[in-house]
This record gives C-alpha cells, structure tokens and sequence, in this order.
C-alpha cells in the first residue's frame, strides 16, 4: 500500500519521473515531483514504489534536489544490467512471470533494494524485447515474441533511417545536385518508395514514410512526386500513370523470351511436313494495313470460279506456335490483348512472335488459318472450307494505296465489289455501320500534341472490315454447328434506332451509340444485332487478342477431327479472364487517351474550339469537340437558343492532363 512519505515513480511521456507522496487516498495521490510541481496522479499510474519511508518536512528545494539525485542513481545503475542475460536465466524456466525484486536480486547478486529495483524496471521499459511489465509483475517474453519484436524493431530503425537520410537525399536532388546514372541504393530506394505513393495512394505498402519524407522536403503539392522522379531520371515527362496504377504487365519473363527465341530457330520445314496443312505458297496474297504496321496478322486472296469468287481469308496460325500450359500462352492470359497508345503499343506476345514470325511479313513462308469462302456475284456463301495451310504474302499495300487502286487492280476491284454487297446484305439484317472518325494522336520530338481525324470508313478499309467480319461470322458458324463450345460475341436487339442504312452524320452516329446496348461473351453463339449476323466470334487477330487464340485453337482441332481442345468449363473461365483483362486494358487505354488530348487542349487555353450539341437539357448540355471528337458537359446558359445537332463555340478555361481535369465555358 502506498503511504505518506513513500517515494514513487510514475511514466510522462515515456520518462520515468521520481517523485514523494505528501497525501494519500484509496485511488488518488498528491505529489511532489522531481521537477517541482505538484500533482494528482491515480493510484494505477504508479510502477514502482520505495519500501523506505521519507519525511514530507523538508524543504521544496532539498526534496526537488533529492528527487534528481536519486533518478541520476537510479539511471546510472542501469548500465549494469544486461536484460539479455537474465532473460536466457529465465526464458528456460517453467514460471513466466516474477517479481521485479527477484529479478533485479539475479542481475546485481544482492538484496534488491529500491534503487535497484527502480533501475531493472527503467531497463524494462526503455527496452522492450525480452520482458513486459504489467500490473507488478515482469512477464518474460518467449523466444517467438523476442524474434517478432527484433523484427518489428528493424523495421521501425529502417523506417526512421528512411524518413531521416531519404528526406536529406530528396533535399539534395530539389537542391540541384546531379544524379548519377546508376542511383545511389537508398536513394533508388527512397525514390521507389515515393514513385509507390505517388501511384498508389494510402494503398502503397510505405504511404506513411513517403508522406513524411515528403512533408520533410516541402513537397506537399499532389503531383511534386511526379516531378522529382522526372527530375531522378526515373520517369519520363509523359509517364503512363493508368498503365503503373493498374499494374499491366509490360516486360516479358525470361522464360516467355527463351520460348520464343526458342520458335525462332525453328524454321519452316515442319510446316510442309505436316499432312493437315494446305500449301496455298502458290497464291498471291496481300496485306492492306495502315503505313506503320508492324504485326500483319491477316491476309486475302480472290480467284474468279464460273461467275463466282473464291475468297481466301489468311490469318496468321500463331495457335501453331503459342500453346496452352507454354509460358506464352500463360503471359497471352495475363495480357489479354496488345493495348495501344500514341506513344506505342505493349504487344500481347513477344516481338519475335508479333512482329516476326507470327506477321504475315511479304515475300516470307508463314503458318496460316485459311478461310477459302465460295460467294456468289451477289456475294452470298456458297461453301467454306477451313483449313490450315502456308502462305507467302505477295503485295504489302497500305489503306491509301487500296484507295487509289479500286479501278486501276482487278483484284483490288473486285474486292471492292464484293465488299459493297456483303455489307449491302448486313444492312438488309439491319446491322448498325455507325461510322465514327479516327482520332490519330501523334506526339513529336518536341513532346507536342498533334491531332486529326481519319475516316474510319474508306473503301480500303471497309474492304479488311466486311473480309474480317465474313471470316468471323464464318468461324462462328463452323463451331457452333458441330456444337462445340467456344467463345461468342453477341450483342441484344437496339430498343431505340435511330440510324439507318449507311447514313454518315456525326451527331446521328454519336448519338447512337450512346444508346447502344452493352455486348456480351458467352459460350454458345447468339446474333449480334450490331453486326447484323446470327453467329459471331473474332478469330482474326490472334496476335493481338487472347480471345482470337483460343478460338483459333479450338477451330483447328475440329478442322484436325480431333478433340475440342478447350471443354465447356474451360471456355467459360476464359470468358472471365477476358472480362478482366479487356476491361482493365480498355481503362487504360481510354486514360491515356484522354490524357493527351487535355494535353493537346492545355496548349491552346483560352482559345475557342467548335463543338457539336449532342444533347441540350434543361441544366446540362453535353457536347462533343468536332476536332478531336472529346466529350463534355456544360451548365446550360441562360440565354436560349442552344439546340441538338448545332454546332457552337467554346472556351478552353482549363486543362489538367495530370488531374484528369477540363473546363469549358460558352463563348
């Protein structure tokens, strides 16, 4: 029990402080501490009480003057415990708990006294790994617990390592100093740590020390970690931020790199000897690709037949060469598709494979899928046979190239006539052409925006598009007549249609498809009403789409009268994968997009720009940017004489590309 006159010791912030009892009650007690002032303190707050009893006579000084005296003592006693060597005398013992006397008895070898015991329970508390006070009693921690408190106790020593020299590093390169090109380790570190936070938020795994180093520095403003890590040499001016906070798998693994160099050396001599493949070498194919294209995956072929037309649609076999359980096909399922920004694209396989031996390159011996299609002059289906077979591209033609040739090339004509009327008969199946402008974004060296609309629909390209939605609706209809299960494309009936036929107006079109309904992938085949068929899947570009590969397998082995490759169970976990995968790709995609275009708008603040009303409410009318086709509202003004489908000015106010932010005003 404490009295009157005994001298205890109570925590303040972690401290030990001395003090004498001058007034005692059951749960309370008057002091005089160590630094002079009196106080009331709860009865629990004390941890060690003397035995000896001291008078409350003397004066304030020589009391204040005594309590510093004998916390000196009590702390300079300290130095000789080791709390390590009597926590292996105990940590044996079948007791886990003692008193704070025996203990300190075991460490000094003599009758405890208050001094030191008062020592041993200040090496307790100032060092927490072996032993735990609690209600008077010192519980020894267990082997276990000591080995997760030194590792917790490392970790905070980093932490405080890192807050402290990250903060002075930061400091040093804000100040100027020049970073080499192989960073320092803790600043590569620290960096790291920022670059973390700065993409993920409170989520990063050391948003708390990046915080802290960042306040340290000064730099508090939301995008000044974006700019220290350019100014690190880390990340470029323009650095695809939706890609890093997604966490898209960019660089291929080595053994997904040994693989296909492994393809490589392979050759074409395989493909001859193999006895369920078509040698097609004899035809002249051609590729019809926009003038930058590195990954031809698809090719055609035309022969007149007795008024008819044998149509080849070639399409590379990357199937042959990407197989399920390879480490390509596994990193093709962590993909799901090539994603493409202006700056350039994070290809799905391999360059070795999409760009080599995979593309269907002119003048090279390659593994294709061929769809030889029989149509009529009217261009209706006559027969199909799917086969796969080797091909040699004979002429590598570019969309401007095409366009310039439909009456100077037979074959180019005659593709261009059957193009016509097999995109007449998917209107007659009231198909939705919505033909919408190419937004072409190109970034100079100067790091300056540039864009212009392309037409999504000239003749060169609408003769790929109809061959390639043949050849899909074709691969459909293979499969789901031998009731395989596969992938399927469908898509429900349009509840309000607007467009008709081939009308080509931008706000019909616009709106429109913001009335589409959403299109779906299931395992067994249903129409697509966009598209205006029964069946439909896409098989046609395998080296950018997993969903085209998995097709591709499956049709080969029916083709082959060998077992589905992939059962019905199987196809529906590729239907999840590739909702996961496509609709994190399509996000950032869609991100980096918008970012350069408010990139290209931040340099023309203050300018008017022309924009289409696509809709006009009574609060908001949402419209479109003509130029780079960027959709926005704005608060509808008081003044009348806003109505849909008129084109209006407005005011660039603000553009963020890092905040995501754009502002409009009427002009």
């Amino acid at each position: 029990m404490i009295t009157t006159g005994n001298l205890v010791e109570y925590l303040d912030n972690g401290r030990f402080i001395c003090a004498l009892v001058t007034e005692s009650q059951p749960k309370r007690l008057r002091l005089v501490n160590q630094n002079g002032r009196e106080i009331n303190l709860p009865v629990s707050r004390v941890v060690h009480c003397s035995n000896e009893i001291h008078s409350t006579k003397v004066s304030r000084e020589s009391l204040t003057r005594h309590l510093r005296s004998t916390t000196e003592k009590r702390s300079s006693l300290m130095d000789d415990i080791d709390l390590k060597e009597i926590w292996e005398l105990t940590a044996e013992e079948p007791e886990s708990s003692f008193s704070p006397s025996f203990l300190a008895e075991l460490i000094f070898g003599e009758e405890a006294n208050d001094d030191i015991v008062s020592a041993f329970l200040r090496s307790v508390f100032a060092d927490k790994l072996f032993f735990k006070y609690n209600d008077g009693r010192v519980k020894v921690n267990s082997p276990d617990q000591v080995n997760t408190l030194k590792i917790q106790r490392e970790k905070e020593e980093r932490k405080l390592l890192l807050i402290n020299d990250g903060a002075d590093a930061i400091a040093a390169l804000i100040a100027g100093k020049e970073v080499e090109e192989k960073l320092d380790p803790f600043l590569a570190e620290t960096l790291h740590i920022i670059r973390d936070f700065y993409v993920h938020g409170n989520d990063a795994q050391n948003a708390a020390i990046a915080k802290q180093i960042l306040k340290t520095t000064g730099q508090t403003k939301p995008h000044d970690p974006f700019h220290l890590l350019i100014k690190a040499g880390l990340w470029g001016p323009n650095e695809n931020i939706p890609l890093l906070r997604n966490e898209l798998p960019v660089n291929f693994p080595l053994e997904v790199r040994q693989q296909a160099e492994f393809i490589l050396q392979r050759g074409h001599t395989e493909l001859f000897e193999d006895s369920g493949r078509v040698d097609y070498t004899h035809l002249a194919p051609i590729t019809i690709d926009g003038p930058t294209t590195l990954d031809f995956d698809d090719a055609l072929t035309l022969e007149e037949q007795d008024g008819n037309y044998l149509v080849g649609i070639h399409i590379s076999d990357v199937a042959h060469y990407v197989r399920p359980g390879d480490p390509l096909f596994q990193e093709a399922m962590r993909r799901g598709t090539s994603i493409y920004f202006p700056e350039g694209q994070i290809p799905m396989l391999p360059r070795h494979l999409s760009q080599g031996i995979c593309s269907l390159i002119q003048d090279e011996i390659r593994a294709a899928f061929s769809f030889m299609i029989l149509l009529s002059d009217e261009a209706e289906v006559l027969k199909v046979k799917v086969v796969p077979s080797i091909i040699k591209v004979a002429r590598r033609l570019t969309y401007d190239e095409v366009d310039r040739m439909l009456e100077s090339d037979g074959e180019i004509r005659l593709l261009n006539m059957l193009r016509k009327k097999l995109r007449r008969h998917r209107i007659k199946n009231n198909a939705l052409l919505l033909p919408f402008p190419d937004v072409n974004i190109f970034i100079d060296h100067h790091n300056q925006v540039h864009v212009n609309l392309g037409k999504s629909d000239t003749p060169a390209r609408t003769i790929v598009s109809e061959m390639m939605i043949l050849a899909n609706r074709e691969a459909a209809k293979y499969v789901a007549d031998r009731m395989v299960p596969g992938l399927f494309r469908s898509q429900p009936e349009l509840k309000n249609r607007i467009v008709f036929g081939e009308d080509d107006n931008l706000f019909q079109n616009t709106l429109q498809r913001k009335q589409l309904p959403r299109g779906e992938l299931s395992t067994t085949a249903k129409p697509h009403s966009g598209l205006g068929v029964s069946h439909y899947t896409t098989i046609t570009s395998p080296i950018r789409r997993l969903l085209d590969l998995v097709m591709q397998h499956q049709l080969n082995t029916i083709v082959r009268r060998q077992e589905p490759r992939f059962t019905e169970e199987m196809c529906k976990d590729f239907t999840s994968v590739l909702s996961r995968t496509l609709s994190a790709a399509n996000n950032v995609r869609h991100q980096r997009q918008r970012y350069w275009l408010l990139k290209y708008l931040a340099d023309r603040k203050g300018q008017l720009v022309n924009a289409l009303v696509i809709h006009a409410g009574p609060k908001r009318v949402n419209l479109l940017l003509t130029d780079i086709l960027l959709d926005f509202d704005l608060p509808t003004p008081s003044r009348s004489g806003i109505a849909v489908n008129t084109n209006v000015k407005v005011r660039i106010l603000k553009s963020e590309p890092l905040d995501n932010v754009v502002r409009f005003d009427w002009s």
